[in-house]
């Protein structure tokens, strides 16, 4: 008598081949963003054809959320169906914190939506080429309010990044004591001042120091924007030169490098990236400020090259004038409000995008 062998158990197998049962029953990897933008259109669709039907303005904040919302909800039921219970509670978990990181943005998205729809219409290149100097209504442009703010902001950089960067050494390498102490313990309260203290600030130094108690200037705007600037370029230098590896100090100083050469060569080379990043971010965060422009360099509707002499105006400044003060007809001040916040914005970006190039470029290599 003879025994039979049972045979060995055969894999799935279809016309065309072998099936892998690790990638069966499961969603491609591009499912879930092509859900996500397609929800997204869907309720885009439905918002602009109730607008098209009954008129209004087009929320694209609720749009986004609203899209969101419906992707969670067809996310879960997708892998439902497709891939089982428990890898559908997993797309589900993912999915919400997706939607609480597109809410945060959501404000973010919002202003960029409304400021680039509304500032289209005087984005062009009369704007960038004239003043409003002997303009009523309709024309004119904002060209000797960029120039204002580039000269006031590249005069408080030249002021800020020195003092900034020479005390953040000074803390890292150098300090020790009440000194020390009581210098962190200043740049701590100048990153909390409101920036209108700033203006009132300079405003009142240069009127005591001058004798003239309605001097408005652009070095003024300079001063008032530096004393926002020094503690940001302080604390990111401060925490940049904190990184630096001690092992390249004690290699230098074995080699008999004094330490301020050691610093020149060593230190900031290394920390040069991150450095040059947190300058430009400062340059970022005051680019914009109003309130400290508005007391201390004034307004003006014509052109000023010379920092120290009359009044200079700045992109917030002439924003906040042309919203606030507009004439008979309001569209064109109004229109030349938004493309003043739209090129603003557009700076802004800009030096956030030079501060990425620069860290690239910069930061230490450290591949073999």
């Amino acid at each position: 008598m003879t025994a039979t062998m049972p045979s060995p158990p055969t894999s799935p197998s279809t016309s065309q081949g072998i099936v892998n049962s690790l990638t069966t029953g499961r969603l491609p990897k591009w499912a879930p963003w092509a859900l996500l933008v397609g929800s997204w259109v869907v309720v885009s669709a439905v918002f602009a054809f109730l607008q098209a039907a009954g008129g209004g303005d087009f929320n694209i904040a609720l749009a986004i959320f609203l899209g969101t919302i419906l992707f969670d909800l067809a996310i879960f039921v997708i892998a439902y169906l497709v891939e089982g219970v428990r890898q559908a509670k997993d797309r589900l978990v993912t999915s919400l914190v997706a939607t609480a990181f597109i809410v945060a943005l959501l404000p973010l998205i919002s202003l960029l939506f409304t400021v680039i729809a509304q500032g289209l219409h005087r984005f062009d290149i009369a704007f960038f080429l004239n003043s409003m100097r002997n303009v009523v209504g309709e024309g004119g442009g904002g060209l000797h309010a960029i120039t204002g703010t580039l000269l006031i902001t590249g005069m408080a950089t030249l002021i800020s990044v020195p003092i900034g960067l020479l005390t953040a050494i000074y803390l890292v390498e150098y300090g020790r004591g009440p000194l020390s102490r009581a210098i962190t313990f200043f740049v701590d309260v100048m990153t909390g001042i409101p920036s209108i203290v700033a203006g009132l600030f300079a405003f009142a130094f240069f009127a005591l120091i001058l004798q003239d108690p309605g001097i408005r200037f652009g070095f003024g705007g300079s001063v008032a924007l530096s004393l926002l600037m020094i503690p940001v370029v302080v604390r990111s230098s401060e925490e940049m030169l904190k990184l630096v590896p001690n092992e390249l100090r004690e290699a230098s100083y074995a080699l008999g490098v004094p330490k301020w050469l050691t610093i020149i060569k060593i230190v900031i080379p290394t920390a040069i990236a991150g450095i040059t990043t947190g300058i430009t971010l400062a340059i970022a965060r005051v680019i914009g400020e109003t309130a400290p422009l508005l007391i201390i360099s004034g307004f003006t509707a014509s052109m000023n090259y010379d920092l120290f002499n009359d009044r200079m105006m700045t992109i917030p400044v002439f924003v906040y004038t042309q919203y606030a003060n507009p004439g008979s007809d309001v569209q064109p001040y109004l229109d030349r409000a938004w493309a003043g916040a739209l090129t603003l914005i557009l700076i802004v970006m800009a030096l956030n995008l030079i501060a990425r190039l620069i860290a690239r470029i910069f930061s230490p290599k450290l591949g073999r």
